[in-house]
């Protein structure tokens, strides 16, 4: 997999800083991805033991007693050779550790080609991790990355003629105020995509996102972005800034309603499973 790290100087920078460098650092949302922290695999078995002792050497038969004839003396005959001894029986080897899934992969350019496009994503569920994209503790976030996959040129013309114009995304962050009503507290800036389509690209913050514990990460799309695993299972889902009763309208689909005022509160009232939006926040804790 290609990967593009934008500068990183600015973390660099707040890892200088006394305050953050004794912070822990987390990736949050980045559970089962291939970017961010590894995915876990499972543990090497242990090496079967070595079989025992190699069974002793039998031991050499006597030589056969001289004895006189007729004024010469003649040798006896030699006796037999002792049986060898039987070999040691060999280790059991180990158990292979378990290896883990396989890690989703951004749509496109395979039918169908799905991307985000006009909203601010946020991942709500991956298998057994409800919230993924919730702030662990307080702290700052210092850079964001995102999977792009590698749309083909008609693709990108289609999209960029029918969403708003060329692919670009943020991250905001949001905080809940109750059922499925969010506000938003912070964004970063908008970055063009096109050139990091193919790969993993990480954008280090220039004025770095002070963050509570409890807020959540979300990925905002004004146009559109080839960052969506489709096909996934029904444990994986994530919701859009888009009102109830127009989830599945291709008219909406194309209809600005990603959440970029601050202060302002939205309602992700829109689930779409089996799908997952490929991003993740580089989060410094403070002390």
């Amino acid at each position: 997999m290609k990967r593009k790290l934008v500068p990183i100087a600015t973390i660099v920078v707040m890892l200088a800083i006394p305050a953050l460098a004794s912070g822990t650092l987390t990736e949050v949302g980045s559970v089962g991805l291939p970017f961010g922290t590894p995915s876990p695999m499972g543990p090497t078995g242990h090496t079967g033991a070595t079989g025992k002792k190699t069974g002793a050497t039998g031991k050499k038969g006597k030589g056969g007693k001289k004895k006189k004839t007729g004024g010469k003396t003649t040798t006896g005959k030699t006796g037999s050779t002792g049986s060898t001894g039987t070999g040691g029986t060999t280790g059991t080897t180990g158990t292979s550790g378990t290896t883990a899934p396989a890690a989703p992969v951004a749509s496109c350019p395979g039918a169908p080609c799905e991307v985000v496009s006009e909203t601010t994503g946020m991942q709500v569920k991956v298998g057994a991790s409800n919230a993924p994209m919730t702030i662990p503790r307080n702290g700052v976030i210092v850079a964001w990355t995102i999977h792009l996959s590698a749309p083909t040129p008609s693709q990108i013309a289609y999209f960029n003629q029918h969403e708003g114009g060329p692919a670009e995304a943020g991250i905001a962050i949001l905080k809940l105020n109750k059922a499925l009503d969010y506000t938003l507290v912070a964004q970063s800036p908008l970055i063009p995509l096109q050139p990091y389509f193919g790969g993993t690209a990480q954008f280090a913050l220039a004025n770095t996102i002070p963050v509570q514990k409890g807020e959540r990460v979300a990925l905002t799309v004004p146009t559109w972005a080839p960052a969506l695993a489709i096909n996934l299972g029904n444990t994986t889902s994530w919701r859009a800034s888009r009102p109830k009763n127009t989830c599945t309208s291709s008219t909406e689909a194309s209809t600005q309603t990603s959440q970029t005022t601050a202060g302002a509160t939205v309602q992700y009232a829109c689930l779409y499973q089996t799908a997952r939006l490929l991003y993740t926040a580089t989060l410094i804790s403070t002390p």
